[in-house]
């Protein structure tokens, strides 16, 4: 009996060790993923812009315009990284901070450069940790990345003057970014309001989210252990990485842009958002638009309710 007992405990044992060999090399394989810069077969390829697309203006500006390299080092990793910069056409203490989405570039982004350049701002465009131009080896999901916007807000105070004035806008990572960084400790009061477009809550429920909307695959135990090998490899895990209670510290103007047709960013995720930040807030559906379609949907209202907005904090 006893001798049969210790066969099944050590079968027993064998089994939960190939189990957890297993789930670590799942992990593993989802951290690749969903953690490590590099082509994702999940996202849509860039079509060319055709002349007749509200985008080709924008484009074309983008490509002639004159394009400053800035540089900054990353908060506690020592990563290079790096940014354009677009002086506004007429002298201006306005600075807009762009902050681009998961597995994009400063480039990517040059219809909202010409939008708020078209609005008078300067335009500084960094690329996140892992992406375009700048060093590191691993996707932030906005965490790092708000502790780097705020020495990039610095280096706009200190290059452009005391008297700067700074928005931060962002788009889906970028969106999470921007909230992210509202919510950091001594945010120099030159930042006067902040630009959000379908951001989602947290990286945890967002990676939850696509686990199952891709691979029909439940949040546990798969995600915690992505998250685990995120905190061990980079520094941060998936729940920690939250918009909201970032925006819970926040008390400076805020607004929250969103296509009513996100699948990717689930459009209910934004109400949440807004319930959550203590500022002055406003809150922008955008009829019919998938994520982060909103613009390329509705330009002209785009324009519109971002200048309104802005209007009443920056002068």
């Amino acid at each position: 009996m006893k001798k049969k007992t210790k066969v099944m405990l050590a079968v027993g044992g064998s089994i939960i060790g190939l189990a957890a060999i297993g789930l670590f090399g799942a992990g593993m394989y989802f951290y690749q993923v969903a953690v490590v810069p590099a082509p994702k077969t999940f996202l849509s390829k860039d079509k060319p812009i055709k002349k007749s697309s509200p985008l080709y203006p924008a484009e074309q500006w983008y490509k002639n315009a004159d394009k400053q390299k800035w540089t900054e080092i990353s908060a506690g990793k020592d990563l290079k990284l790096d940014a354009n910069y677009i002086a506004a056409d007429k002298k201006t203490n306005k600075t807009v901070l762009i902050a681009h989405g998961f597995m994009s570039n400063k480039d990517k982004m040059f219809s909202y450069a010409y939008m708020f350049h078209n609005l008078g701002y300067n335009v500084l465009l960094p690329d996140a940790r892992g992406h375009g131009k700048s060093q590191g080896n691993y996707i932030g999901f906005g965490w790092p990345e708000r502790l780097d916007y705020k020495k990039w807000i610095n280096q706009v105070i200190e290059k452009n003057g005391q008297n700067s004035e700074i928005v931060v806008f962002g788009v889906s990572m970028g969106g999470a970014t921007t909230m992210m960084t509202s919510g950091v400790k001594g945010l120099p009061d030159q930042v006067k309001a902040f630009v959000e477009d379908c951001g989602y809550t947290n990286a945890d429920a967002e990676i939850s989210y696509q686990a199952k909307e891709l691979y029909n695959m439940p949040r546990w135990p798969l995600v915690p252990i992505v998250s685990m090998i995120t905190q061990v490899k980079d520094g941060y895990n998936f729940k920690e990485a939250s918009s909201i209670n970032q925006l819970k510290k926040n008390h400076k103007p805020m607004l929250f842009i969103h296509g009513s047709k996100d699948k990717f960013v689930p459009t209910k995720m934004v109400y949440s958002l807004y319930d959550a930040t203590k500022g002055p807030k406003e809150l922008w559906l955008s009829k019919g638009a998938a994520h982060a379609q909103s613009f390329q949907k509705h330009p002209k209202e785009y324009t519109r309710k971002v200048k309104n907005f802005l209007a009443k904090y920056v002068h």
